[in-house]
């Protein structure tokens, strides 16, 4: 990792904001955010979000958090809706909230009702007393973060600069467990979460960003020099096999579930090889995602195909895909606070042994997203198994991320 930090460049979005009425602060918010954003071995595709606390007016305390839809890499001030402070504040006596509830009350304290809905962690940055907060899912830290028993290693590689936070749900729960840990060691910069990724905080803008920058590089340099290096993001060089992708585009239509036409996002490059080549690919497309959003992007585990299968043998592969997704679902149905209904039991992955993978989706932008996310998974189990074993949520878990209760409440209505 390197700051990309330009003095000349911060400055002219202070003064953009500026001459838009807008805090020179929230100027260098979507200016950092844009350096995070931008960067895909800190997130990507929407992961991650950021806030900056300022005053309003009056005098009166202000948060603006990231908002649902944007991307960091090219996210504009509309997209870090302002909230009122305080009220945020108050929950932190209130030990248990709905996630209805959560939403509810951060649009409530919204200055523009028009805004998109903050961040599901926004209570989180709120309670940090910092003026800048970041979070990234970065690939480093994931390879170490996705591993058991990381509590001393966490403290090797930062010592008392970052607080350990055994995994909580995102939402209300997990902003009150970082909440405890920072209480209990108030001088951190940082917070790791297990399984997860990482938040730094700093009272400027170019704080936190370094300190991500840093505690990045740091777990970069970590598993290095224990053997499991992490592979930069490398370009695509082979073509996708014609007949094998034509004959899963067409078994994917006859599903149903993705449209007529899915559309497939292809890539190969060495370092997906190299985990297609593990001996153990068949438990690793099945442990889970490398952190908890992108179960909804790319469900918690992918299908696997061989290059010269057929079309007999994809409908094959559908339908054991389709079956374990059922049991999948109702292994965990039944221990949900609230009845689920099953989304389509389809692959967003499909891993082909020695040749690549395909991100599958209903468009074109949701089968690069899946493409993507997965090409990034495979640097970081490699990095993940050549340390230790990459050992992901667990499916308890990964089952109540992707079946969250607002999303539900969209398909209900």
């Amino acid at each position: 990792m390197q700051s990309r930090w330009n003095d000349t460049e911060a400055q002219s979005f202070i003064e953009a904001a500026e001459a838009k009425g807008q805090p020179a602060a929230l100027g260098l918010r979507v200016y950092t955010s844009r350096l995070i954003g931008q960067e895909p071995d800190l997130v990507l595709h929407g992961g991650g979000n950021t806030s900056v606390k300022i005053m309003d007016a009056e005098g009166g305390p202000l948060i603006h958090v990231k908002g649902s839809g944007w991307d960091l890499g090219d996210i504009e001030a509309p997209g870090l809706p302002a909230m009122r402070l305080e009220p945020l504040l108050k929950t932190r006596d209130i030990p248990h909230m709905s996630d209805e509830d959560m939403v509810a009350l951060l649009r409530a304290n919204l200055l523009d009702q028009r805004a998109p809905t903050p961040s599901i962690e926004a209570l989180l940055h709120a309670y940090m007393p910092h003026n800048f907060v970041d979070h990234t899912h970065a690939t480093a830290s994931l390879a170490l973060a996705d591993q058991s028993d990381m509590e001393p290693v966490m403290h090797e590689i930062y010592g008392d600069r970052v607080a350990f936070v055994p995994y909580v749900m995102p939402g209300y729960s997990l902003s009150h467990a970082c909440n405890d840990a920072l209480k209990q060691n108030p001088d951190v910069e940082g917070l790791w979460l297990a399984q997860h990724g990482l938040f730094t905080f700093a009272d400027t803008a170019r704080g936190s960003y370094e300190l991500m920058i840093e505690f990045v590089t740091m777990a970069e340099d970590y598993l290095a020099a224990n053997g499991a290096q992490v592979q930069p993001p490398q370009t695509n060089d082979r073509d996708a096999p014609e007949a094998l992708t034509e004959a899963l585009r067409e078994a994917l239509a006859a599903e149903g579930s993705l449209g007529e036409a899915p559309c497939l996002d292809f890539r190969s490059t060495p370092s997906i090889r190299t985990y297609l080549a593990r001996e153990n690919l068949e438990d690793l497309a099945q442990r889970g995602t490398a952190t908890p959003d992108h179960v909804i992007r790319i469900k918690p585990f992918s299908m696997i195909l061989d290059a010269e299968d057929g079309s007999k043998e994809i409908a094959r592969a559908l339908s054991d895909f389709a079956a374990r997704y059922k049991a999948y679902f109702q292994r965990n149905a039944p221990h949900a606070s609230e009845e689920k209904i099953m989304l389509d039991p389809l692959p967003r992955s499909v891993l082909v042994r020695g040749v690549g993978l395909y991100g599958v989706g209903a468009n074109e932008k949701s089968a690069k997203i899946a493409g993507d996310l997965m090409e990034q998974t495979t640097r970081i189990v490699n990095a993940a198994e050549d340390y230790r074993r990459f050992t992901p949520l667990a499916e308890a878990d990964l089952f109540d991320m992707e079946y969250w209760s607002l999303e539900q409440a969209k398909l209900r209505k």
